[in-house]
């Protein structure tokens, strides 16, 4: 069985490895520098607990690094729409925290607007929006 790199063939999967590329990029940056991610999330953990960089690694990494790299070394239609569905998602939670936690900052919004576009570019592909 031979494995060879399945290479973007047209726009819309163009869009969907790019947002792929992202979230993978969004994972080796947790993984590798989760102090300068927090930093960049306005997160900080608490200097007494080190599990709390251990989490960044471990949880949010570890999610950002699978269904990113299967995405991009498998390229199929239903892992596509894992990392939409899971970037919807996200963003749906940043719209709840922001309605009821008192979030509603220019912060979340800019986050706000990158989690829908990184949901929409796989899941337009998914469902046939572009080509």
């Amino acid at each position: 069985m031979e494995f060879t790199f399945p290479w973007p063939m047209s726009q819309g999967e163009w869009l969907a490895w790019g947002a792929a590329a992202a979230t993978l990029a969004f994972g080796v940056i947790l993984f590798f520098a989760p102090r300068i991610a927090f930093r960049l999330l306005r997160l900080q953990p608490k200097t007494d607990h080190p599990e709390a960089i251990a989490q960044g690694r471990s949880t949010m990494a570890g999610f950002f690094l699978g269904v990113g790299l299967c995405s991009i070394l498998l390229a199929q239609p239903w892992l596509y729409m894992a990392l939409g569905v899971s970037w919807l998602f996200t963003a749906f939670g940043r719209i709840v925290a922001m309605m009821s936690d008192g979030a509603n900052t220019p912060y979340n919004w800019v986050a706000l607007v990158v989690e829908v576009a990184l949901a929409v570019l796989p899941l337009g592909f998914v469902f046939g929006f572009w080509a």
